[in-house]
């Protein structure tokens, strides 16, 4: 394959070079949280809120993200980490904990989950590092630049990827993140976004990236088709080759992202995935959305996209491009609310709002940029010492206090009870890895929100579940994982949280519910 990035990276450097000359000033964000919610299908399957609840740690090194991490008091803590200047391989190493998983040479977020990264001040700018998440659930990384990371030469980094995903991730939320290379493979790098072996329920918004051969993947082979649920809107993809994304197997909604000159491909859906491609702006660039260098289809939903100067190559045994007149091939259904801006105007909402160091504005759903209110969080620590916890807390009143309750079965020791009397250290637990929990009220209630709380040294027990009305038998939610669970508003005097699978016995510590 041809290299046009580095042909191409000549002039975007030296621009680079000018603005740093003449002392452009960029907004400084001061935050104690994540800004505004997660998005797309990050916002689905329980939510994905992050340290929200826990408490705030500086860091200023990649040792201090890592000392973080492993201070907790156990791998579900959450905790919020701001991060500011410049971290790389220097000042990174592995530090060992029982609640944290590290590595040198990158930023390890193994076997953990409930976990926010915010850039904050003058910015946090990770510079030939690259940041890996594994087995992991419920991570928030947001208003970082990551660049730069290499799987060859010197010095190398998490495969060549600036942020990659792999083996059972859930809930990841990357928002206003800068990713970029200075070449394609040859010069070293590989993918910017890259999600593998069944990572879910992922969103990348008001994000840029650019400089790559590139974008990023999902499924890393045409068999690895266990991942997917993920939304990409309000991006921009400039000076990439390829994989804008790629997307294997599983489900994607690309919306409202911005496309400069993809010099081969596009969004390549291939091996039966299928993509809802709407309202995003195509220009100066080459076979924007099909199936390419592949006998296996994939499928699209197209509408009110924008292709400004796009050129089509012809089909062929491995190529299949959607245009030059793109025509949907199937439809895709997804389960939350968003707002389309205009394709005409989604270039310049783009450029106002998306990348690192831009104030964390995002679209008011009519092409103008806004800012959204910061999460609320605790006080910045100067140690990385946090307060137990397991789960972000919600505003309103937990309707489980006081309230009664029931279960299928439990295990020795442990009470219904145990699940609403606001004591992280009692639980119920089943007999066995299933069994149900209910909280009942004498008259109904409008519930739209639980929390599940597992109990301390069972994180990550709780596999599949239902949240289920115990006076119809109608399933209000199905996911997997404990933590925040939202469905529509609805009256009941009963709600039960079903576990169907899990690993170990699983203990439930709190099962909170929430009013509309």
């Amino acid at each position: 394959m041809r290299r046009a990035v580095a042909l191409r990276l000549q002039a975007a450097l030296a621009t680079a070079a000018i603005v740093a000359a003449v002392g452009v000033a960029l907004p400084a964000l001061q935050a104690s949280a994540a800004v505004g919610s997660a998005t797309g299908y990050a916002s689905a399957n329980g939510g994905t809120t992050g340290g929200a609840g826990g408490q705030t740690v500086r860091a200023t090194t990649g040792t201090a993200i890592h000392a973080a991490l492993c201070s907790r008091a156990s791998s579900s803590t959450p905790i919020t980490i701001e991060v500011e200047g410049t971290i790389n391989h220097g000042n990174t190493s592995k530090v060992s904990g029982a609640s944290c998983n590290t590595a040198a040479g990158l930023i390890e977020l193994k076997q953990i989950s409930n976990v926010t990264i915010i850039g904050v001040g003058n910015g946090a700018v990770f510079d030939q590092l690259g940041i890996h998440i594994r087995e992991a659930r419920n991570i928030i990384l947001q208003n970082v630049t990551i660049r730069n990371v290499k799987k060859s030469g010197s010095p190398t980094s998490n495969g060549g990827d600036a942020i990659g995903m792999e083996s059972g991730v859930r809930n990841v939320w990357a928002d206003h993140v800068t990713l970029e290379a200075s070449g394609g493979e040859s010069e070293g790098f590989d993918g910017l976004f890259d999600m593998k072996d069944d990572t879910q329920y992922v969103t990348l918004s008001y994000s840029i990236l650019r400089n790559s051969g590139r974008g990023g993947l999902i499924g890393s082979s045409e068999s690895d088709r266990s991942n997917g649920f993920i939304t990409f809107h309000h991006n921009l993809y400039e000076n990439i080759d390829s994989r804008t994304p790629l997307l294997r197997g599983g489900i994607a909604h690309i919306y409202n992202n911005s496309y400069v000159s993809l010099h081969e491909s596009g969004i390549n859906s291939r091996a039966g995935a299928r993509a809802k491609v709407e309202n995003n702006y195509f220009k100066d660039s080459k076979d924007v959305l099909g199936t390419f260098y592949t006998s296996e289809a994939g499928y699209w939903q197209v509408s009110g996209n924008i292709f400004d100067n796009v050129t089509w190559s012809s089909p062929g045994g491995e190529n299949n491009p959607a245009g030059p007149n793109p025509q949907s091939n199937t439809t895709v259904s997804v389960p939350y609310s968003y707002s389309l801006d205009g394709a005409s105007c989604v270039p310049n909402i783009v450029r106002q709002t998306a990348g690192a160091n831009k104030g964390l504005q995002v679209s008011n759903g009519s092409c103008s940029p806004q800012t959204p209110s910061p999460t609320p969080s605790a006080s910045p620590s100067p140690s990385a010492s946090p307060a137990p916890s397991t789960s972000p807390s919600p505003s309103g009143t937990n309707l489980s206090i006081g309230a009664g309750s029931d279960g299928s079965s439990k295990a020795d020791g442990t009470s219904y009870g145990n699940v609403r009397d606001g004591d992280m250290s009692t639980y119920w637990s089943p007999v066995g890895s299933t069994g149900d929990i209910s909280i009942k009220w004498s008259s109904a209630k409008t519930v739209s929100r639980v929390i599940i709380r597992e109990a301390s040294g069972s994180a990550g027990s709780i596999g599949s579940w239902q949240v289920i009305n115990g006076g119809t038998g109608a399933v209000l939610k199905s996911g997997s994982g404990a933590g925040a669970i939202t469905f529509a508003p609805t009256s009941l005097s009963k709600i039960t949280f079903r576990i169907t699978s899990s690993t170990g016995a699983p203990k439930v510590a709190e099962f909170e519910t929430y009013a509309a």
